[in-house]
């Protein structure tokens, strides 16, 4: 049974940018995906808001993605898969990031997993880098991300670069889906749908599977 891990932040965790609660488990994206895929599959979700890719949050602590990683495969290995979809919160104005500073450090992570002996037979898992969807107009989190709505637009293409050059999946998540107008971050019930649909396209597609 392949097993997959989903790395990402609150739009894989679920929030509902209705509500400020978390989706139920089958509409998230992940849970969506995980039912695209049956039973023969196993999908684990570690998400968290607020996760950055590699940045220390001065505000809230623990959201450093890269501290995190290494233990999160351990803890669930062997993995045959590992999504990540980082990069959102790194467009917060306190960070003060350029959009190829955060595709960098996206692929610090692509980096660190494709090293770590966390698959099958103590080989590297599989990777899938998603590129978050560019962000709506902001309103509640307006001054939080200043300036991230631009910034954001051009996200895609690095990571696209980087998944490129180090030979991992990629997905552009804006693509398929859009963020939410109720506040320009996260993902409405229906677009977790359309993202679960083509993740698990995906997954499949890179483990060769039917």
């Amino acid at each position: 049974m392949p097993v997959i891990a989903a790395f990402g932040d609150s739009n894989t965790w679920g929030y509902d940018p209705a509500k400020a609660e978390r989706f139920a488990a089958n509409v998230r994206w992940t849970g969506v995906m995980a039912h695209a895929l049956g039973d023969r599959f196993r999908v684990i979700e570690e998400g968290l808001n607020g996760r950055t890719t590699v940045h220390d949050d001065p505000f809230e602590p623990h959201r450093n993605g890269l501290k995190y990683l290494e233990p999160c495969l351990m803890s669930h290995a062997p993995l045959d898969l590992l999504i990540i979809a980082l990069g959102c919160n790194d467009l917060k104005h306190r960070f003060g990031l350029s959009p190829e500073d955060i595709a960098r450090g996206a692929e610090r992570l692509v980096l660190t997993a494709k090293t770590y002996p966390s698959g099958p037979n103590g080989k590297p898992a599989d990777i899938i880098l998603v590129a978050p969807p560019p962000l709506a107009k902001l309103t509640a989190f307006a001054e939080m991300f200043d300036g991230g709505a631009e910034k954001s637009r051009l996200l895609a293409k690095h990571y696209r670069a980087a998944a490129q050059l180090h030979g991992v999946g990629f997905v552009d998540a804006g693509e398929h889906i859009q963020c939410s107008p109720l506040d320009g971050i996260h993902y409405e019930a229906d677009q977790h749908a359309i993202l679960g649909a083509a993740m698990a396209k995906a997954v499949r597609a890179k483990l060769n599977m039917r």
